[in-house]
């Protein structure tokens, strides 16, 4: 059964700035559980059918207009047929007077109504936006998370192979720590997903030898950001003389998280290597093949060994499990 995640109505207000017409209880107590938001015009005229109670409703000026150019009769059945229903919320956008019938209504079937200054096209992609993070479907694995260059970085391995050491040489190079420890994976879309911190664990490093760091204390706020979107991930590994690495890079080996696929590599550990750098270098190659370009590629087509190299849509996919 999938998990069901949830935002309260209170941080949708706090973070949008809404105004409380009427709140049948505490808004922390009310939990949204749907990502999706609707215009109850079709309602209005008429077309009850799939109605979603779960869902934020939105009565713009259209839907305004509309309610008000009907009979007063017509006026309270279309609402009291609407708001029987029990949707989740009912913001009124471009601060337009809420409809006495509503106000009449909300109290009786526990509705709570929301109003914005706000115009009704950019507060619903606001609030789409906001709620399709908060309620993403979301993973947590133990790794580290920085950006560098740009580039949204997960740095996976055994407990002890380096990670937090190269995100803390990472960090005094430029780069901004994201999530140590602790990576919370979100898909926030069909082929996007983000990292960040758990809250209670947010800027914190573990040294062994050393203990527990904040990296805002110690390297300042530019060394940290809240969230990022995995562009690549980095697999740290003690070396192997027995196992044979990739050298060329022809390849494009990518690894599969919540049903998107991020580039993938493998770095072996070893005395001497100066890992930052590593992935350094690993981040700039990862955006230049983005843009379209392959080293490899370029060095097999100058030997004349074109025809060796793998397609660049040939992908080794790694993980399935996630």
């Amino acid at each position: 059964m999938a998990t069901v995640y949830t935002v309260s109505l209170y941080k949708i207000i706090k973070e949008h700035q809404l105004e409380e017409v009427y709140m049948p209880k505490d808004p922390k107590e009310i939990l949204i559980k749907s990502p999706d938001v609707l215009r109850p015009g079709l309602f209005f005229s008429g077309y009850e059918k799939f109605f979603d109670k779960e869902r934020i409703y939105f009565l713009g000026k259209s839907e305004i207009e509309y309610i008000n150019s009907r009979s007063d009769e017509l006026r309270m059945e279309r609402l009291t047929s609407f708001m029987s229903k029990s949707p989740a919320a009912v913001i009124i956008t471009r601060g337009l007077k809420c409809p006495k019938e509503i106000l009449q209504l909300a109290p009786q079937f526990d509705v709570p109504v929301l109003s914005t200054t706000d115009t009704t096209s950019r507060c619903m992609s606001a609030i789409i936006a906001y709620l399709n993070v908060e309620l993403a479907e979301r993973i947590t694995r133990h790794g580290v998370f920085v950006e560098v260059y740009g580039e949204g970085v997960l740095i996976l391995g055994d407990s002890g192979v380096g990670k937090s050491e190269t995100a803390v040489e990472l960090i005094k190079r430029g780069h901004r720590l994201i999530a140590d420890d602790a990576v919370e994976i979100k898909k926030t879309g069909a082929k996007v997903i983000v990292g960040s911190a758990p809250e209670n664990i947010r800027h914190f490093i573990e040294l062994r030898g050393i203990g527990i760091i904040n990296a805002r204390r110690i390297f300042g706020m530019g060394a940290v950001k809240l969230h990022e979107k995995i562009d690549m991930v980095v697999q740290l590994e003690p070396w192997d003389s027995e196992k044979v690495y990739d050298r060329i890079g022809a390849e494009n080996q990518k690894i599969e998280i919540l049903g998107v696929r991020v580039p993938y590599t493998v770095v072996p550990v070893q005395p001497g290597r100066n890992l930052a750098v590593i992935i350094e270098v690993a981040a700039m190659n990862n955006r230049q093949k983005k843009m379209g370009y392959n080293a490899a590629r370029e060095l097999m087509h100058n030997l004349g060994m074109v025809n060796d190299v793998v397609p660049q849509d040939n992908e080794l996919e790694i993980w399935k499990k996630y």
